[in-house]
């Protein structure tokens, strides 16, 4: 499948602009929610900490991220998610 095919793929999913929650993973002891919220904010700058869901392991190691946000298109989704995979302290992105 080309690039350009999965874009009309996508597209004839999404409708946008729509909620869209982006989930994230990483170790509890650091301000994970400050660092992802700052990534996801250069993309969404209408972010708001309240959009923001975390929840704790069991074991208090990491920590998982509800983010939601109003996305505008597959390109900013994908700007979102390169970022989050670029940063150190991101373990996983859904």
């Amino acid at each position: 499948m080309t690039n350009k095919q999965g874009d009309k793929e996508h597209n004839a999913l999404m409708q946008y602009p729509c909620q869209f929650t982006i989930k994230t993973m990483g170790f509890a002891h650091i301000e994970l929610d400050l660092i992802a919220v700052e990534l996801i904010r250069r993309h969404a700058p209408d972010l708001t900490h309240d959009a923001v869901e975390k929840k704790l392991s069991k074991s208090n190691k990491y920590i998982s991220l509800s983010i939601t946000i109003t996305a505008q298109s597959k390109q900013q989704l994908d700007a979102i998610y390169q970022d989050l995979t670029d940063c150190k302290d991101v373990l996983m992105s859904l």
